[in-house]
């Protein structure tokens, strides 16, 4: 999507609310609740956007909310979209984008995630400390338009040094155990073989797995927004298990454990500077 879709999109929102978000807050998977605890001042479809690609995943309601959370201006996502649902990756990019020319130069990206590293349990959360992108393809690619960012940006320490330290603070203030490792994404929508488990694992030295977040903080380091990512760790993807989750199982664990999620959120959003 170009830089005058963006616009397009920003203006959109403009005529509907003048309100400046500071803070930009991607609700994964059971998250979405979160949404209800905001102060709301104005809240529009995905699909009354133009330009926004509108999600099709259970569980992913499609709204963009803005209003106040935790005292700080916002902007949340009540769902995302996926590159497996069809959607070019520039598509899937295209939301945090709009965010950050509305005005928020701060992102906290959730999601769910499957657990590869064996000492997590289902229900756990997991700080990410860094990333591997396994999807095949990159939001980047293309000509690269110097008004999003540089053509070749640096990955090192993707999500923010000191958000991080605000994420661990926090938790040990509510008294939650925060996982800390490294997310791999991959294109889906099918899980991943066992073999591939064990190369994620084994040979990538993934401590968590998904089909969505890399492609979000890809193009927000591109634009050189600050950037934080947490999942909740909803099944646990071992090779040798005999045990699988499917969808519903992944979606009722992120359920369950949403509450805590939402709170522990809640609180990194208040402090991160």
């Amino acid at each position: 999507m170009s830089y005058e879709a963006i616009v397009d999109a920003v203006k959109s929102v403009r005529e509907r609310t003048d309100f400046t978000p500071e803070v930009g807050l991607v609700l994964g998977s059971g998250l979405g609740p979160l949404a209800e605890e905001i102060d709301t001042v104005a809240e529009i479809a995905y699909s009354d956007i133009p330009g926004f690609p509108v999600s099709t995943a259970p569980g992913h309601e499609g709204k963009l909310i803005l209003g106040r959370l935790s005292g700080r201006a916002v902007v949340a996502y009540k769902g995302r979209v996926h590159y497996y649902e069809g959607y070019s990756m520039e598509k899937v990019v295209f939301p945090v984008r709009v965010g950050y020319f509305l005005g928020a130069r701060r992102f906290v990206v959730t999601s769910a995630a499957g657990g590869l590293n064996p000492v997590y349990q289902a229900g756990d959360f997991m700080l990410h400390l860094d990333f591997i992108n396994a999807m095949g393809d990159n939001p980047l690619r293309g000509p690269n338009d110097g008004r999003l960012g540089p053509r070749f940006p640096v990955t090192f320490d993707a999500y923010d040094p000191e958000y991080l330290e605000v994420a661990r603070r926090v938790a040990r203030s509510q008294d939650v155990r925060l996982r800390e490792g490294v997310y791999l994404a991959i294109s889906g929508p099918s899980y991943a073989s066992r073999s591939e488990l064990r190369v994620y694992r084994y040979g990538m030295y993934a401590d968590a797995i998904g089909m969505s977040v890399v492609p979000e903080v890809l193009a927000l380091r591109h634009l050189g927004a600050r950037v934080l990512g947490l999942s909740t760790i909803t099944d646990m993807a071992l090779a040798d298990s005999s045990h699988h989750a499917d969808e519903q199982e992944v979606i009722r664990v992120a359920q369950e454990r949403s509450p805590v999620f939402r709170r522990l959120v809640s609180g990194i959003i208040a402090e991160v500077p």
